[in-house]
């Protein structure tokens, strides 16, 4: 079994994610080969959580343009992590 920390890469820090905390809703970026049952077990092995449920999604390349520069942002994996009631994470 993979360590948690090669699976769960960051917290993903947004308006809607941040107001999905009062539900015991989390959002995490992750490894892109990674399965949710993978996803549920590091999460609960890093925070001593117990976890509900998990719903993942891939991310689609943007268009950005810096100045005259322009490029593609960077694709990842985002897993949506639901927790039992009374647990909840700290970050």
């Amino acid at each position: 079994m993979k360590h948690y920390s090669d699976i769960i890469y960051s917290p993903v820090i947004t308006e809607k994610s941040m107001a999905e905390r009062s539900n015991n809703v989390y959002v995490f970026k992750v490894a892109k080969s990674a399965s949710k049952d993978e996803i549920k077990k590091a999460v609960e092995e890093a925070f001593k959580v117990s976890v509900k449920s998990v719903n993942t999604l891939n991310t689609k390349a943007k268009k950005r343009r810096v100045g005259r520069y322009s490029g593609m942002t960077k694709t990842y994996k985002k897993a949506i992590v639901t927790l039992n009631s009374g647990s909840s994470i700290d970050l």
